[in-house]
């Protein structure tokens, strides 16, 4: 079975490029910058993962996805090699997305997308509902929710 899941930030806006053909086929690449749980002395404190994914799910990325947020990815790892220009052979490693979404709140990702230099999401998509879109439930109603 090759399944994976992962929870990062983005290093960078996904760079988006389209298929040739009859049927040209968004294609997004980016980077996320997955923390690792246990950290030694003069190692890198994250792992730099890249990501492929194709059709809506990339239009989808082009759009909504920017430096900084923090995301949810399900996919496969596809491992390949190529010859660069130099002729030298390069062997590559990416996780070919299924599934992706936001893993925090909007105004969450606003911050994060500040705090790393980048434009907020809400920029890409004027027509975004205020707020996270969370319904803020008062404190006390523990024992009246059914769930709990």
């Amino acid at each position: 079975m090759n399944k994976v899941i992962l929870m990062g930030r983005l290093t960078r806006d996904p760079e988006v490029r389209y298929s040739q053909g009859e049927r040209p086929v968004a294609v997004a690449r980016y980077t996320l910058a997955v923390n690792r749980t246990f950290k030694r002395a003069g190692e890198p404190d994250a792992d730099f993962i890249n990501c492929v994914t194709f059709g809506r799910s990339a239009e989808f990325a082009e759009k909504y996805f920017r430096q900084g947020i923090r995301i949810v990815v399900s996919g496969r790892i596809q491992t390949g090699s190529y010859t660069n220009r130099d002729g030298v052979k390069v062997y590559t490693t990416d996780v070919i997305v299924e599934d992706q979404e936001f893993a925090e709140s909007k105004a969450a990702s606003d911050q994060s997308a500040a705090a790393y230099g980048s434009r907020p999401a809400a920029a890409a998509a004027p027509s975004a509902p205020v707020g996270d879109g969370f319904m803020n439930i008062p404190d006390g109603l523990d024992e009246e929710l059914p769930f709990s």
